[in-house]
């Protein structure tokens, strides 16, 4: 990266300092303490057991599966598996929370310090420190736009397992924040504990946010709420830090507290100060044991985990000599990984590579296609590469055809066959093509004879005009080169 991410003010240089609380919807098919359904979408309050609405007298039963997912995602982050963790209650009231506290995790979380490596453009990393992740169940929602007086409110999330993923201050730019953001997205969706769908809410984003002039001691955060967007997170960054500054060098203090961001206008606004531990009265939750892990069954779960991406990435590099740029590309997402494994295989890692990022996925860009619904295969683009590979049609014959391909789903020899565009690679027909071409530019051969090297482009241009575009071009440069020292 071009030297560290600064923002100017009238004093001069100022540093911006990010830690981001991430909520990851746990992939699980029952809630954190009741068996009812976590399916995105039913119609309001259909999911929601005499547990989630607060009943008098309902106990909360842990989910077996929310924990191990919890482990799983500890993990992959390689953090501290902490074997005992303790639920304690939270409490605030709030319409759309029925108890009147949140069983969440505080000085005992299930998770403590681990890392994230992030791949930074120019094959750069840096590495992020997690402080911690905890287990804590999801309030409900409310809506206020449903009626002109009235609030409504749907307890279908109430009780939705999530993990908190707490990372230390060591982000500094709002583009560090976004690859943040994707990398730990991508690690969650791996190893199967979130979707990571930031449009239905299963990930969400609170950003503290700080200023203060390189050097300094950390200045008084602010913290953004609920951010569901990687590119609002990088506008909600900039707008906050600008503002912090302004107000800094105006002469007044930053006053900790809660925003939200207005994506409508592009800045964030005062929600409510910024509470304490303290002032959420947290307490151990009596209905709860303290977590006890058996270590057996961390190990089990360690041994279980799938190829990370930053394993995958180095194996790529390794394996099939890619760039830490490309392997970070292909290793984003664990079925693109896949994909390009079966389209690399017993080819040239390197061509498959460019192929795959530059044609394919500019392809499914324009129009939103998911590689999963790609018109072209695996097997389908290998097909076209191994036309390239082995000379029957040129580089340039191949962007046509894989655009065609793209289009109607046929195959590429199909294509190559109907319209003719098999490369000339009979060395006889191309010696004949430059003979005729050297024959008709007595001229341009004297001037090129006489020194004029430039000439040669002219020789090998019309070469490829007359054989209509199919001579092997790397053949005809060959042998002109040949026909022209001699």
């Amino acid at each position: 990266m071009a030297g560290p991410y600064r923002i100017q003010g009238e004093t001069g240089e100022w540093e911006v300092v990010l830690g981001l609380e991430v909520h990851a919807q746990v992939t699980s098919h029952a809630k954190l303490f009741s068996g009812s359904s976590t399916t995105f979408g039913a119609e309001p309050n259909t999911q929601v057991s005499l547990v989630d609405a607060a009943m008098p007298g309902m106990l909360p039963v842990i989910n077996r599966e929310c924990v191990e997912q919890a482990v799983r995602t500890g993990l992959a982050l390689r953090a501290k598996i902490n074997l005992r963790s303790v639920f304690d209650r939270k409490n605030y009231f709030y319409a759309d929370l029925p108890q009147g506290y949140q069983i969440s995790q505080y000085k005992d979380p299930i998770v403590g310090e681990g890392e994230i490596v992030l791949d930074l453009p120019g094959g750069e990393t840096k590495t992020v420190g997690i402080e911690r992740l905890h287990l804590e169940q999801d309030a409900g929602k409310s809506l206020h736009d449903q009626h002109p007086t009235k609030s409504y409110i749907d307890l279908n999330r109430s009780g939705v397992a999530l993990m908190e993923i707490v990372s230390k201050p060591d982000l500094r730019s709002p583009e560090e924040a976004a690859f943040y953001v994707k990398k730990l997205r991508s690690i969650l969706r791996y190893i199967g504990t979130c979707d990571g769908n930031m449009q239905e809410g299963s990930m969400r984003a609170d950003i503290n946010v700080s200023v203060r002039k390189p050097g300094d001691p950390l200045g008084t955060r602010c913290e953004i709420k609920n951010m569901n967007s990687v590119r609002f997170i990088q506008q909600a960054i900039e707008y906050e830090a600008r503002r912090q500054i302004e107000i800094i060098e105006g002469g007044g203090s930053i006053d900790q507290e809660t925003r939200l961001f207005d994506s409508s206008r592009g800045e964030t606004r005062s929600m409510r100060s910024k509470e304490d531990a303290h002032d959420y009265r947290y307490f151990p939750d009596p209905d709860l044991l303290p977590l006890e892990l058996d270590p057996s069954r961390v190990a089990a779960l360690q041994a279980g985990l799938p190829e990370l991406p930053d394993a995958k990435k180095a194996r790529f590099m390794a394996g099939f000599s890619l760039s830490s740029y490309d392997a970070a590309i292909l290793v984003e997402e664990r079925a693109t990984a896949d994909w390009y494994e079966v389209l690399a295989r017993g080819r040239d890692a390197k061509l498959a590579a460019n192929w795959m990022i530059t044609e394919l996925f500019g392809a499914l860009n324009k129009p939103g296609i998911n590689l999963a619904d790609s018109p072209v295969s695996a097997d389908a683009l290998g097909g076209l590469i191994d036309l390239i590979a082995d000379g029957t049609i040129s580089g340039r014959q191949a962007k046509d055809v894989f655009a065609e391909m793209f289009e109607t789903g046929k195959d590429a020899a199909a294509i190559v066959e109907e319209k003719g565009l098999k490369q000339v690679s009979d060395s006889g027909a191309i010696e004949a093509l430059i003979d005729e071409v050297l024959a008709d530019n007595p001229d341009k051969l004297a001037e090129y004879k006489a020194g004029k090297d430039k000439l040669f482009g002219f020789f090998v241009g019309q070469t490829m005009k007359k054989s209509q575009g199919k001579a092997n071009p790397g053949m005809v440069n060959e042998m002109l080169k040949a026909k022209l020292s001699g």
